[in-house]
C-alpha cells in the first residue's frame, strides 16, 4: 500500500468524481484509476461503486476513508518534523498528455529512482496552453503526442504508441484479434475535433484514407467515460485509444483491438526551451521516459 494510493483515494471519495480527483490531484485520470484499481486489489474489496454515471463509496470505502486520513496526516506530520533539515530539492514542472495510462505510472516510478532528489509537479492542460508555458517558462517541459508548431521550442522524441479501435462488443468486428481499417468505413467515427487534437484527427484521417474511404464523422468525441459509455450501448460506431490507455479501461460493452492495413501509431515527445540546456532533471526524465519504452 502506498501514501500515493492513498491521496487518490481520499480525492476521488471526496470528489465522487475520478475527472474532478485528477483535477484537484493535477494528475491525468487514467493515473488516478489504475492506483485506486491497485489499491481494491491489495485490500481484496472494492471501495467505490462504479458506473458510466456515477461514483459512490462503498461500505467498504466509507469503513476505510478516516483511516486512510489518519495515515495521510501521520505521513505529513512525519515529514514536517524533519523539515529544518531537509535539503532544497530540484522542482521540475512537467505538462502531462492525455491518454498516457500506464506509461505515466511507470515513468514517474523510473524518475524516481534516477533522481531521488527532485520533486516533480505535474500539470494538465489543453497541448497549446502546456506548450505556451514552456515557452515562457511557467513550465520546464511537457510531454505531447504528434507534431507541433516548434517556434521556441525543442521536441525531444521518447516513445511511440499504437492507436487502437474502440468498438462495442456486440460487433462483428469485435471478434477479430486484429481489425483492418477498411472494415470500419460502413461506421460512424468519434472522435476530437482538430481544434482539440489536430495530431490525432490528422492521423486517423489519413489511415482511413490510406484504407480507401472517406470517414463518416458522428458524435465529437468527449470524455473518455462519456464517449466509451455511448459506445458500449449505443448505436454501433467507432473511436480509437492509445494503446496504453486502453489497457486501464475494462469498460462494459466495449472492446479495444489493433488496426491493421494501416497500423497507426502516435510519436510521443518532450518539448523544452530551446533557449536553455536541458537540466541534470530533464536529462533524467528523458532516460526515465526510454527506459520504460525499451523494456
Amino acid at each position: 500500500m502506498e501514501l500515493r494510493q492513498l491521496r487518490y483515494f481520499v480525492a476521488v471519495a471526496e470528489e465522487l468524481h475520478f475527472g474532478r480527483a485528477a483535477e484537484r490531484l493535477h494528475i491525468v485520470q487514467p493515473a488516478v484509476s489504475q492506483q485506486v484499481r491497485r489499491l481494491e486489489r491489495e485490500l481484496d474489496v472494492p471501495l467505490f461503486g462504479r458506473t458510466t454515471r456515477s461514483v459512490s463509496l462503498t461500505e467498504a470505502g466509507q469503513r476505510f476513508l478516516p483511516h486512510a486520513r489518519a495515515v495521510l496526516a501521520a505521513a505529513g506530520r512525519a515529514a514536517d518534523s524533519v523539515a529544518e533539515f531537509r535539503a532544497s530539492a530540484a522542482l521540475v514542472r512537467l505538462g502531462t498528455s492525455e491518454g498516457l495510462g500506464d506509461r505515466l505510472d511507470l515513468l514517474l516510478g523510473a524518475f524516481a529512482r534516477l533522481a531521488p532528489s527532485a520533486q516533480l509537479e505535474l500539470v494538465h492542460a489543453p497541448t497549446p496552453q502546456r506548450l505556451q508555458r514552456v515557452r515562457d517558462g511557467s513550465l520546464d517541459a511537457t510531454i505531447v503526442r504528434g507534431s507541433w508548431p516548434a517556434s521556441g521550442l525543442d521536441f525531444t522524441p521518447l516513445w511511440t504508441d499504437e492507436v487502437w479501435v474502440a468498438l462495442p462488443d456486440s460487433h462483428p468486428l469485435a471478434a477479430s484479434d486484429v481489425v483492418p481499417f477498411a472494415s470500419l468505413a460502413p461506421l460512424p467515427l468519434r472522435i476530437s475535433s482538430p481544434e482539440r487534437n489536430r495530431p490525432l484527427f490528422d492521423l486517423v484521417l489519413s489511415c482511413c484514407r490510406e484504407a480507401g474511404f472517406e470517414p463518416v464523422l458522428g458524435k465529437e468525441f468527449t470524455t473518455a467515460q462519456d464517449t466509451l459509455g455511448t459506445l458500449g450501448f449505443g448505436r454501433p460506431h467507432w473511436t480509437v485509444f492509445y494503446r496504453a490507455h486502453a489497457k486501464l479501461l475494462p469498460v462494459p460493452g466495449v472492446v479495444f483491438r489493433p488496426l491493421t492495413d494501416p497500423s497507426p501509431r502516435m510519436p510521443t515527445s518532450l518539448a523544452t526551451p530551446s533557449d536553455r540546456r536541458l537540466t541534470p532533471e530533464l536529462v533524467a526524465l528523458i532516460e526515465a521516459a526510454r527506459a520504460i519504452d525499451a523494456g
